[in-house]
């Protein structure tokens, strides 16, 4: 499997989820964004999951919008508040009431432990390829050409640092939202040991 291997949906909403992310996101964050699509529809090749493109990659450029200054909800976790604008997003797409909701539930979905890939095949390909790109975790599944050609294509910049930075201030004001309970639970050390910037 190559990166060119890979689709990337061309609509309309998919061209305005990608210029949403780039005005609202660091060069980091959006880099991550699209790196989570990657490693979500690679996953998904190497699996044989079927899979809505245009859906996992709404869902995937827009899922941490709410934790950028514009959309950072005073009390609601990042991905509540993300889904809330992922259905807003939608709407203004076109999209029915149905598929709205689905964008707002992959964009939840993405921070739970795991997802049933039978019920949400996009929630489940979400939450793996986020956790790929934040702790490494499934990296080394992926073949190596693949990893360092979307690497090189989409670099990580300081996103390491610049995410547990994000982290440790949504917790530090929401101590009951899941960037908080993640800290808990050994983020800051799987984020410094990711295998994705410590290449063998």
């Amino acid at each position: 499997m190559k990166l060119e291997d890979i689709v990337i949906p061309d609509s309309a909403s998919c061209r305005a989820a990608t210029e949403v992310a780039a005005a609202y996101c660091t060069p980091a964050l959006f880099n991550h964004s699209v790196r989570s699509y990657l490693w979500s529809a690679g996953h998904a090749e190497l699996q044989g999951i079927p899979f809505d493109a245009e859906l996992l990659y709404v869902a995937a450029l827009l899922h941490d919008l709410g934790l950028v200054e514009e959309f950072d909800n005073a009390s609601l976790s990042f991905e509540i508040s993300g889904g809330h604008l992922a259905w807003v997003f939608g709407a203004a797409a076109g999209w029915p009431v149905a598929r709205r909701k689905r964008v707002s539930e992959v964009i939840i979905a993405h921070m739970a432990d795991s997802v049933d890939v039978t019920i949400d095949p996009e929630g489940h390909l979400l939450e793996h390829g986020t956790a790929v790109d934040i702790s490494g975790r499934g990296a080394t599944a992926l073949p190596p050409e693949f990893r360092t050609t979307v690497l090189q294509h989409h670099p990580r910049l300081d996103l390491p640092q610049e995410f547990l930075t994000c982290f440790q201030s949504q917790a530090a004001r929401k101590p009951h939202t899941s960037p908080a309970a993640a800290l808990r639970s050994g983020m800051s050390t799987r984020i410094s040991t990711n295998p994705l910037d410590h290449p063998v």
